[in-house]
């Protein structure tokens, strides 16, 4: 599915091709909620970084975020101007760029189930308001993107 996004201000627009578009992962993390907010999570999907395209680069500034002293290999690409969170890079998954839903323009299929992930560091005043159906773990689960999707059939 090709997924087109922009920042607010309109100064990054982008595209990229994903096999995984639903929007199942909510993080928890204090990275996640800091740098992204959205309701004390946000959502990341998988697409191919091969694909991806952007326009307005020279609008994009990267974070490296730091936990206990260790600086993440981690990429987190927003605008430099009204501060949208647009994307992760990780060069230890070099195939794969974490689009943030947030960011997303195109429709995005709405998921069987959630995964309410890195419950563990979330924060005191976030509500989870997860379905009977949901799973929800304290830190990352053992199931990738690419295994949810084919798991529920969700591979076109």
């Amino acid at each position: 599915m090709l997924l087109e996004g922009s920042c607010h201000c309109g100064s990054v627009k982008f595209q990229a091709e994903s096999l995984y578009p639903y929007p199942f992962n909510l993080c928890y993390c204090s990275i996640c909620r800091k740098t992204a907010g959205g309701g004390g999570f946000a959502i990341n999907i998988s697409a191919d970084s091969n694909s991806l395209k952007t326009e307005g680069k020279e609008n994009i500034s990267i974070y490296h975020a730091e936990t206990k002293g260790k600086k993440s290999p981690g990429q987190r690409n927003f605008c430099k101007h009204c501060a949208s969170a647009l994307w992760v890079y990780d060069p230890r998954w070099p195939e794969f760029v974490y689009l943030f839903a947030s960011a997303i323009d195109s429709d995005l299929p709405i998921p069987p189930e959630k995964s309410h992930i890195m419950l563990g560091s979330k924060a005191n005043w976030v509500e989870v308001e997860a379905k009977p159906n949901d799973k929800c773990f304290l830190e990352y689960p053992e199931e990738s993107i690419a295994q949810w999707h084919e798991r529920l059939n969700l591979i076109k």
